[in-house]
């Protein structure tokens, strides 16, 4: 039977790593939990997530209604968003929320995120793209993501943020760390003359030995509708459509042991 007081203490020990990363600011972001199909733990509106406590955490049904919730709480405001994320996606049991600096500044500036410049970056993400603006608490950006979700499991959100999905908890906030790092070597790189990306080739080794080991998740390694097509790979056509590719989610741990034998493949 789940414990719902750990998976609460669970919320909030990421919620102080979010905060302490400085992934959002006073009390941006919010992140839920899969309880069954029916129940639904999330994090409260106007709340720092840095300072959380398991009382604060709220209990949702799949509609977002309130089915518990301690006095002075309530749901978070982008609730709509999470709950988009559950029906869309079977497989996906959290949903992280942030603002972390690099990549929101990507999403800002409308530039997503398809360069593969590193092995991890193209094994766990394979590309982030952009989901249109919308208008935060509303049916907005749930129906602006909702596009990207048999695709991708990370997404950027354009001038607001990056929103992350997995199969536990660790492994939707890891992917939210993976977005971030991947989007702060990028800005770097560019600042020192553009990265040196990836060949085709070597990519496509990368994507055979993710298939391999059967990772889960969205992924273009599992489907590309561009390359199928005998089109440019979403690595290579500069946006990143919803309709183009597919990625997928993976644990931290596999993906480091992967990028290793990738790498020692690959002579790097």
């Amino acid at each position: 039977m789940i414990n719902e007081y750990e998976i609460k203490k669970e919320i909030c020990d990421i919620g102080k790593r979010i905060y302490n990363r400085g992934m959002v600011a006073s009390n941006d972001g919010n992140i839920s939990v899969k309880l069954n199909d029916h129940e639904f733990l999330c994090t409260p509106t106007g709340v720092s997530k840095g300072f959380m406590t398991p009382e604060y955490i709220c209990k949702v049904d799949e509609n977002g209604n309130v089915l518990q919730a301690n006095k002075g709480f309530k749901p978070s405001s982008e609730i709509k968003m999470h709950m988009r994320v559950y029906k869309e996606r079977p497989d996906v049991n959290s949903v992280v929320h942030a603002h972390p600096m690099y990549a929101t500044a990507f999403a800002i500036a409308g530039i997503p995120l398809t360069q593969p410049i590193m092995p991890e970056a193209v094994i766990a993400l394979g590309c982030v793209p952009i989901a249109e603006y919308g208008t935060p608490s509303t049916e907005e950006i749930p129906n602006a993501v909702s596009k990207y979700l048999q695709y991708f499991d990370a997404v950027l959100l354009e001038n607001h943020g990056a929103l992350t999905y997995g199969d536990s908890l660790l492994n939707a906030y890891h992917k939210m760390e993976s977005v971030e790092f991947y989007a702060q070597l990028l800005f770097l790189s560019k600042q020192l003359g553009g990265p040196k990306e990836l060949s085709k080739s070597q990519v496509e080794r990368l994507y055979e030995i993710r298939r391999k080991f059967g990772m889960k998740g969205k992924h273009p390694a599992d489907m590309c509708l561009n390359a199928k097509d005998g089109k440019p790979s979403c690595h290579s056509c500069g946006k990143c459509e919803g309709s183009s590719c597919a990625p997928s989610s993976s644990d931290s741990d596999l993906v480091a042991e992967i990028t290793k034998k990738v790498m020692r493949e690959l002579g790097l």
